[in-house]
């Protein structure tokens, strides 16, 4: 059905196929149609319920409606006369995803709507590097190449199993040490539920081993540091696993 609603809604003269087709695209097509009665007047986002009108019937989504102290269309009080047959229409539309302009061919009933929308691949990330004031937003397939065009330290590499290096473990200054992994055919950003990875340091006659699922690229690192969900230890333990004050991390990530 969302494939449909992407289409051109004009309206055709249906072919006697049989009633259920037809029904079914009228019905898609009424639906975009109304679809576009509640876009909201400030903001062109969709009024969702409980929807609030002005004195004169006019609409404004929730998100706008606290700012303002008119309405933007009569300029007569707000109010708080809640549309009863407004948000009853509501429950029947088909929505558009806020991101549809980015790409996104989804729509659901508002009760769906903002789950979809929280997780929803198109919307705009911005950029995941640890320690950077980057103020970088963009698509999830732009993310791996920001880091390595914009961030020259970040180090680029490929394969499930690989080793990474983190050198001067001895400097008094906080270190990042930044890669970007890729494996199993693409940069690994999607699915992380999907995956698991393992860290893996050796010294002499000494290991230190971690596993875990990754973060979605939707969390930053630092809610990883503040709920110690990472590999951390002091630069004592860096020390006794380090060779001339660079360590050698084995980097494995697999398909759970």
């Amino acid at each position: 059905m969302s494939n449909q609603i992407a289409l051109p809604t004009k309206r055709r003269r249906l072919s006697s196929t049989s009633s259920s087709s037809a029904t079914a695209t009228n019905t898609i097509i009424v639906s975009a149609d109304v679809a576009s009665l509640f876009e909201c007047p400030v903001c062109f986002g969709y009024i969702l319920p409980p929807i609030l009108q002005c004195q004169n019937g006019h609409l404004v989504c929730s998100n706008c409606r606290p700012k303002l102290t008119r309405c933007p269309k009569c300029r007569g009080p707000l109010g708080n006369i809640r549309n009863l047959a407004m948000e009853q229409t509501a429950t029947t539309v088909m929505f558009p995803c806020k991101y549809s302009t980015s790409g996104c061919a989804v729509s659901l009933l508002h009760t769906e709507k903002e789950e979809h929308e929280e997780a929803c691949e198109f919307q705009p990330y911005s950029c995941p590097c640890p320690g950077a004031s980057c103020e970088w937003q963009g698509s999830l397939e732009e993310v791996a190449a920001h880091l390595i065009m914009s961030h020259k330290a970040i180090t680029a590499l490929r394969g499930k199993d690989i080793v990474f290096l983190a050198k001067d473990t001895n400097l008094p200054a906080v270190m990042d040490w930044v890669m970007v992994q890729s494996c199993f055919g693409h940069d690994f950003m999607k699915q992380a539920e999907n995956f698991a990875y393992r860290l893996e340091l050796n010294g002499q006659r000494r290991r230190l081993t971690w596993e875990a699922t990754p973060s979605s690229i939707r969390e930053r690192v630092s809610s990883a540091t503040i709920n110690s969900d990472c590999l951390v230890f002091e630069t004592s333990i860096a020390q006794l696993l380090a060779d001339n004050d660079n360590l050698s991390i084995n980097v494995t990530i697999y398909m759970v």
